[in-house]
């Protein structure tokens, strides 16, 4: 593209949003000439982040402020709920918009599912048939061609990536597939919470949402596709006191005739050629330090004392391969720019 693409933000003023202005404010095909963030419209963002202070940014506004006529790509960092309100507004007012959603409300192609999973029915069901999942390794052919990526979830990028390959190829069984994850506190987004608090959280973990996490469902509905039936999932989400990063380990039963280091070989062949997957040698476990602040994502795979069974594990940053950097990802590939555009940052160590 000869110009600049024209983006704007919504709801910048969270975690999402500030990575994404921080990732866009280095993209060289990129202008951003809007920011909506209710709560704290009128203010600067430096005013809310002042790591921004050095750079001239559109200041913060409502969403019915933005000039839609001026934006060709809306990334959307609203709460779910909100967002398909939102997005099913804009894109009557300007069908020709490029979205790309981080909230969950377009990510579940059945209607039915979202609404037993989020207690209410979906309010765009239009938009809802012609969103694409927005993960990108594997859905990169449906993403270019798209008018609305519905961007993964954190938890979900980090534990289909390892998973996926391996159902296509059948060398591991549709059950159980028992994922255990933590993730670090900016997870929880921005707000002031009690149960966030520096005392309420340090020293110590626990589990949450157990047997009930909405990202199950994304898990539940990937994993099928990716076996040619049903596969459920068991997945438990844990807060640790870190600030960044998803750790996922996920055991695994092998496949009649597979082992672990098949397992490893077929990860292998498949992210070869994936500027952001490494999969690690046999036996080597990823640590999430070495991803931090970055898009890239590594995966190890290691054998299990017990026969016949496998343990993977992956780790991401959450905020940006798992949110803002896959949506940046996600827009490069709809503009038909190179995938790696502005997404080139080398992970934070120490």
């Amino acid at each position: 593209m000869s110009e600049k693409i024209k983006v704007a933000v919504l709801g910048a003023s969270g975690y999402t949003g500030s990575e994404l202005v921080r990732l866009l404010l280095r993209h060289p095909a990129v202008e951003i000439v809007a920011l909506s963030a209710d709560s704290k419209a009128g203010r600067t963002m430096a005013e809310v982040f002042a790591q921004f202070t050095p750079f001239a940014l559109p200041r913060l506004v409502k969403i019915d402020e933005i000039d839609l006529a001026g934006v060709d790509v809306v990334f959307c960092g609203l709460p779910h709920a909100t967002t398909q309100v939102v997005l099913k507004k804009l894109l009557a007012d300007k069908p020709s918009l490029k979205v790309i959603d981080l909230s969950a409300d377009f990510r579940l192609s059945d209607p039915a599912a979202y609404e037993a999973w989020y207690g209410h029915a979906h309010q765009a069901l239009d938009l809802q048939r012609e969103a694409v999942y927005g993960l990108t390794e594997i859905h990169r052919e449906k993403i270019a061609g798209a008018r609305l990526v519905a961007n993964p979830g954190c938890f979900t990028t980090c534990s289909l990536l390892p998973v996926l390959p391996l159902l296509s190829a059948g060398v591991i069984e549709n059950d159980p597939i028992i994922i255990d994850a933590k993730t670090g506190m900016s997870g929880a987004g921005r707000a002031a919470k009690e149960g966030m608090l520096f005392s309420e959280v340090a020293e110590g973990i626990h589990a949450y949402g157990v047997a009930s996490h909405r990202h199950t469902a994304e898990l539940d509905q990937e994993y099928s596709l990716a076996a040619g039936q049903p596969v459920v999932a068991t997945f438990t989400p844990h807060l640790t006191p870190m600030i960044r990063g998803i750790y996922a380990t996920i055991y695994v039963r092998l496949a009649h005739g597979a082992d672990a280091a098949k397992l490893q070989t077929v990860l292998a062949e498949r992210y070869r050629a994936e500027p952001f997957v490494t999969v690690l040698p046999l036996g080597q476990v990823p640590q999430s330090r070495h991803v931090k602040g970055s898009n890239h994502v590594q995966i190890g795979v290691v054998a299990d004392r017990i026969p016949g069974r496998a343990i993977l594990i992956s780790t991401i940053d959450n905020l940006v391969k798992g949110a803002s950097g896959q949506a940046v990802q996600n827009m490069n590939l709809v503009c038909g720019l190179p995938e790696t555009t502005g997404l080139d940052q080398i992970a934070l160590f120490p």
